[in-house]
């Protein structure tokens, strides 16, 4: 009974962690909970709260596979690839989207059930050894994010996992520097986005935008950051025009939104099981 609690704990703390990026506000080509009438295209921030509750189950189960397991082999990964492939399927029925949160949230939530108790570097470190794993039942068809990150060579959702999401260990870095600073908690959260935002092959972005646009999107982020934050009156005025210019250019960084979504998970552990 109690490693069931724990596997639901760790699910409600990641959907909490892609909740609390939802929330966030203002941030660049991402919705967010302000007027959303310029974005009439893109999912909205109420579809999008809404279908993040229905992740809760699949990340539950991907916890229990992992805890049942109880080391990253090739066993759990397929069987977490199949979790999520299910879970997608759900979160569509819900209103869609998140696909690149259940990848990043669904790895550092098996390597939380693997390693209870591990935090930050440690957590990240777990997921790397499940993600160096094949998934040797998953579609044969390369999936978008695939085929991007083969054109340009850019690392992709993959990619960062294998390497044991350097992203968002720099976003739980940013997330200390910024509280250390005296910075309020969401500006904190912004600084550490924008600093995912600054080197991050975002394959969305690449797919939407080309290299060029990645570039832009990049250096835009490093300007916010240069200007000194969205914690001070330069960088908010920063912060404002560089998210004018994100929604005018239609361009969504979705992968820096999921990874600080993983970011803030792992700020969260461990976690406190309730009776």
């Amino acid at each position: 009974m109690r490693g069931s609690r724990q596997d639901e704990t760790l699910a409600e703390a990641a959907v909490t962690a892609l909740t609390r990026q939802l929330e966030l506000a203002p941030k660049p080509g991402l919705p967010d909970p302000r007027d959303l009438r310029a974005r009439a295209t893109r999912q909205d921030h109420r579809s999008l709260r809404w279908s993040a509750k229905a992740l809760a189950p699949g990340l539950a189960a991907m916890a229990a596979a992992a805890r049942r397991t109880g080391r990253a082999t090739p066993g759990l990964r397929a069987e977490l690839g199949a979790i999520g492939r299910s879970t997608e399927h759900s979160v569509a029925l819900a209103g869609g989207g998140h696909r690149g949160a259940l990848w990043a949230l669904g790895l550092l939530v098996a390597a939380a059930a693997l390693e209870p108790g591990a935090t930050g570097t440690e957590v990240t470190a777990v997921a790397k050894r499940i993600a160096a794993h094949p998934d040797r039942r998953a579609p044969r068809r390369p999936s978008r994010g695939s085929t991007v990150s083969a054109t340009y060579g850019a690392a992709g959702a993959r990619g960062e996992a294998r390497a044991g999401f350097p992203h968002v260990r720099r976003a739980l870095d940013a997330l200390a520097a910024s509280r250390s600073a005296g910075a309020p908690e969401p500006c904190a959260r912004l600084d550490a986005l924008l600093t995912v935002m600054c080197t991050l092959q975002d394959t969305e972005l690449l797919h939407t935008a080309g290299p060029h646009g990645l570039r832009h999107v990049q250096a835009g982020a490093r300007a916010v950051l240069d200007a000194g934050g969205p914690s001070t009156e330069a960088g908010r005025a920063a912060l404002t025009a560089f998210d004018g210019d994100l929604h005018a250019r239609a361009w969504s960084p979705r992968g820096s939104g999921a990874l600080l979504a993983g970011a803030l998970f792992v700020d969260s552990l461990p976690v406190t099981v309730r009776s």
